[in-house]
């Protein structure tokens, strides 16, 4: 059925919805948009998110978007192109690079304006790999989710800043909520983990990947010598199992391995944050943002992170959490100790501040729209 002649449909690109911040940001968007009257079309290769694309109102398009091949990014800008065509598309908003030079050239082809999210950081390590990163600059507009990386697409790709908005991601604080996580969530959790009664909990959230650096929060625990603390490790390591055993084996040459858990993915995050003493965030390279930040954060709790990236912008150290100088167990382990000896009204005060600080996902639904209207606006 073809949407109002007056209502916008906006397609997003990426190239899967299996997990992660991206494709949660998409799935939020879409719901934003179906929300506001409008209709939400994304496009990927799919996955279990999908299905949360549907719920909300959006359509979802299978198309082999996880493909970096020149060919496959022509094949799938014709595809593309045809399927503006078939929707009547009003705008395409980007996520990520190839499916954003297919969506690019698609628009091109069509007139349709073009919107980018850039969402990281983008190594440069080979020759030719800026021209490629270069595309998420292309957008009529760039969304930014922090200052940080406004400033680095203006610098590297030389933009107008005009051209560019901060969007931080949000979180829900009706989901992050710490008075809704029941004692059964926390218990079956607890239960699942592993986790002796009494023990003192130190989390890092992150998929299993080495520049999340779980390395160097194994390396502060070890320092600590501190018997009540178990350290859970939370993520999928979507593949990496040579780094999950090496992180079992660096435990053992610590001598910490009975107190520390690799868990996996965690399907129940309010609650897995609601069960941890502290939170930690311990990157070695600058994020973008750095969304299980904020996500502790709406549950009221301590929070140590890296300063270095996004998260010097979320977190105000010393008042909502703490920032440590990255790669460096010795701070880590100081600034967890801190964290942990927190007497409980300094801990609850420290909360509250920290919750109320956190940006929303309403926030950053209302300023992407905002970028859609000003766009569509321009070209009308």
């Amino acid at each position: 059925m073809s949407p109002p002649p007056d209502s916008p449909v906006i397609l997003q690109v990426l190239p899967s919805l299996i997990t992660g911040g991206v494709e949660r940001g998409t799935v939020e968007i879409a719901r934003a948009i179906t929300e506001a009257e409008a209709t939400a079309i994304v496009a990927s290769a799919g996955g279990p998110m999908v299905r949360q694309i549907e719920r909300c109102g959006g359509v979802h398009i299978a198309l082999p978007l996880t493909t970096k091949s020149p060919l496959g990014i022509w094949r799938n800008a014709a595809a593309l192109e045809s399927l503006i065509h078939d929707h009547n598309v009003s705008l395409v908003h980007a996520r990520s690079r190839a499916p954003a030079w297919s969506a690019w050239i698609a628009c091109q082809r069509t007139g349709v304006p073009f919107v980018t999210t850039y969402h990281g950081t983008y190594s440069e390590s080979f020759p030719l790999k800026r021209q490629y990163n270069a595309v998420m600059a292309r957008g009529r507009i760039v969304i930014a989710a922090s200052h940080f990386i406004a400033d680095l697409i203006a610098t590297r790709h030389h933009l107008d800043p005009a051209r560019i908005r901060v969007i931080p991601r949000g979180v829900d604080p009706a989901v992050f909520d710490p008075a809704l996580v029941t004692g059964n969530r926390v218990a079956k959790l607890a239960a699942e983990w592993r986790l002796p009664d009494g023990v003192r909990t130190v989390v890092l959230p992150g998929r299993l990947t080495s520049w999340k650096g779980h390395s160097v929060l194994l390396d502060a625990i070890a320092r600590l010598n501190r018997p009540d603390i178990v350290c859970v490790l939370v993520g999928a390591h979507q593949g990496r199992h040579a780094y999950a055993t090496e992180l079992e084996n660096q435990a053992k040459r610590l001598g910490i391995a009975g107190r520390v858990r690799l868990v996996g993915q965690c399907d129940d995050m309010p609650a897995a944050l609601a069960l941890s003493d502290v939170v930690v965030h311990a990157s070695t390279k600058p994020e973008a943002f750095g969304r299980v930040v904020i996500e502790a954060q709406a549950m009221a709790r301590p929070v140590i992170a890296a300063d270095l990236g996004g998260p010097v912008e979320t977190v105000r150290h010393g008042e909502t959490g703490w920032r440590v100088r990255p790669n460096d167990p010795d701070i880590l382990a100081a600034a967890i100790g801190v964290a942990l000896d927190m007497d409980p009204e300094e801990r609850l005060a420290l909360g509250a501040r920290a919750r109320a600080s956190v940006p929303t996902v309403r926030g950053m639904q209302d300023a992407t729209l905002d970028v859609y209207e000003a766009v569509l606006t321009a070209v009308k």
